[in-house]
């Protein structure tokens, strides 16, 4: 079958959804809120979900391996996490604007499973976070360029909107490729494109500029599924310590996912600075900034110090301080939410991790029969399916996958109850039983057959 003949059957499938989005389109650019909600011809449209399953508006159900890119390890509505967010509301007051004892209990308990973090700061999304930590480090070292590497994502704002998803130049020593309109020129030569797990190639630039950059940002495994190697890792963090260059750890996808205290757990690494979202708010928003106290305390509020308080206009000293603010970070109906899937976790994660092993090696044999050529490359709980050949090590290796064939799969799953955003990497949850194993290498064998 071709793209457009799938595509065709696709259309009759959803009716619903495609009405939706073509008035979708008319109010909000594309039709999406946001663009990675987005897949051609449209995408289908969500009206509710419970455990395993996610139910359209043309009242197909499917298994939810998307889990919202991460966040919904314990699946869709969780008893534990709904009674607790419950008894939250019931108290009365969902906001309070004033600190809060959750604040603290939360900050606990993230420290016990991330020892490199010993003081924190809450904030309202992942990408937040990233950019919180980016102006601590800044603030911390003087300087004002960064290290980024090819394929790696961390937010939607200017300086970290390179090299994203398109690869140019030398290998191990990658050009800045803008992802977005609306960068601003310099940003070019303020990010500095690094080559993942190519340590050699890695140490020789931060050398270069180990004078002008604040920090090296990184997703230790690149984007949530592509693991580096042990000895990079270890590599990178001894070259950034003796270079005076922070390294911060984006755990965004991988926190709670790699391990329950996330990559820097699996690699025993201390990274100066660490962000951390998605399952952390157990399907809300949040994210976190944590690391070194005394990076953490440069954010610490003094007396006249407030750059909100007109009282202190003629004398502020606000300018010492590092700025950080949000009207709902530290969220109580979210830490509540985020506590209450902590908990779950501490009993359940082996099992997801089994769980996540099993799928993985059905899928790899139902190829195996089929006889075209793939690989599952993951860590913990989350895996993507890549049909090629090559061992996957860098961004580029990425890019040999036959996404084509990857992506006629994908839509045929859709319509045989298998959601995922076509090419997208896997999230398995608690709620993924045998039974939801079973009905998923049974849509596959389907899905195979009609390709």
């Amino acid at each position: 079958m071709t793209l457009e003949e799938i595509w065709k059957e696709y259309e009759a499938f959803a009716p619903t959804s495609k009405k939706q989005h073509e008035e979708a389109v008319k109010v909000i650019p594309g039709g999406v809120a946001a663009n990675i909600k987005y897949f051609d011809p449209f995408p289908l449209h969500m009206k509710g979900g419970n455990g395993p399953w996610l139910y359209d508006v043309d009242g197909h159900k499917y298994v939810d391996y998307l889990a919202s890119y991460g966040p919904l390890i314990l699946g869709h509505g969780y008893p534990e996490v709904k009674e607790a967010m419950m008894k939250q509301i019931e108290n009365g007051a969902i906001l309070y604007g004033t600190p809060h004892a959750l604040e603290a209990k939360m900050a606990e308990k993230i420290k016990e499973l991330y020892p490199s973090i010993e003081m924190l700061r809450y904030t309202n999304s992942g990408t937040e976070a990233t950019l919180f930590s980016l102006r601590m480090a800044y603030a911390y070292t003087g300087k004002y360029k960064i290290g980024k590497f090819e394929g790696h994502y961390h937010g939607g704002y200017n300086q970290v909107l390179l090299s994203v998803n398109s690869a140019k130049g030398d290998v191990r020593r990658p050009e800045p490729i803008p992802e977005s309109l609306g960068l601003e020129p310099f940003q070019k030569e303020n990010t500095i494109i690094l080559p993942f797990n190519d340590l050699e190639a890695t140490t020789a630039i931060l050398e270069e500029h180990q004078d002008e950059m604040a920090a090296v940002i990184m997703e230790p495994v690149l984007t949530g599924y592509c693991p580096a190697t042990q000895e990079f890792m270890d590599g990178l963090r001894e070259v950034t310590k003796r270079l005076g260059i922070l390294l911060i750890f984006d755990e965004v996808k991988t926190g709670f996912r790699v391990s329950l205290g996330g990559a820097q757990g699996y690699y025993h690494i201390k990274p100066d600075l660490t962000c951390l979202g998605k399952v952390l708010g157990a399907g809300l928003p949040m994210g976190v900034v944590g690391g070194r106290k005394d990076i953490l305390m440069k954010a610490a509020p003094l007396s006249g110090s407030d750059v909100f308080d007109a009282s202190n206009s003629k004398r502020s000293s606000a300018a010492d301080v590092l700025f950080h603010s949000g009207t709902y970070n530290g969220h109580p109906l979210i830490l509540t939410a985020g506590l209450a899937t902590i908990g779950v976790l501490e009993k359940k994660f082996d099992y997801i991790v089994g769980q996540t092993d099993k799928l993985r090696a059905g899928l790899e044999e139902i190829f195996k029969e089929k006889g075209i050529p793939m690989q599952t490359v993951g860590v913990g709980t989350v895996f993507n399916i890549l049909l090629t050949d090559v061992k996957i090590e860098k961004f580029r290796d990425i890019q040999t996958s036959d996404f084509e064939t990857r992506k006629k799969i994908d839509y045929l799953l859709l319509m045989e109850g298998i959601y995922n955003k076509p090419t997208n990497r896997y999230s398995v949850s608690a709620v993924h039983d045998d039974n939801i194993l079973d009905f998923t290498f049974e849509a596959y064998r389907k899905a195979m057959k009609k390709l």
